[in-house]
């Protein structure tokens, strides 16, 4: 290898050019790198949504359900009763 004078102009801008192309393929895989984070942060935020539809509907379906228990309960303790007074 030959040494290279440091404050050669052709040296330096040789230099300059390595760094550039470092730093610029450094850039282009961080850009790369937040691309897929905020495809993935979009993708999770589509799941959620899609959690929160499927729970909002769960939720607007049980109330019926505690609705017939009661009824059924209320009819059985009438049946029961209107037994008791028959006998």
């Amino acid at each position: 290898m030959t040494e290279t004078d440091p404050h050669d102009p052709a040296s330096v801008a040789l230099e300059l050019e390595r760094l550039r192309t470092s730093v610029e393929t450094g850039f282009a895989r961080v850009d790369g790198s937040l691309a897929l984070l905020v495809q993935r942060g979009d993708q999770t935020d589509r799941q959620l949504a899609d959690h929160e539809m499927r729970l909002d509907e769960l939720e607007r379906a049980r109330w019926p359900l505690t609705g017939v228990a009661t009824l059924t309960a209320l009819a059985g303790l009438a049946v029961a009763a209107w037994e008791l007074t028959a006998h």
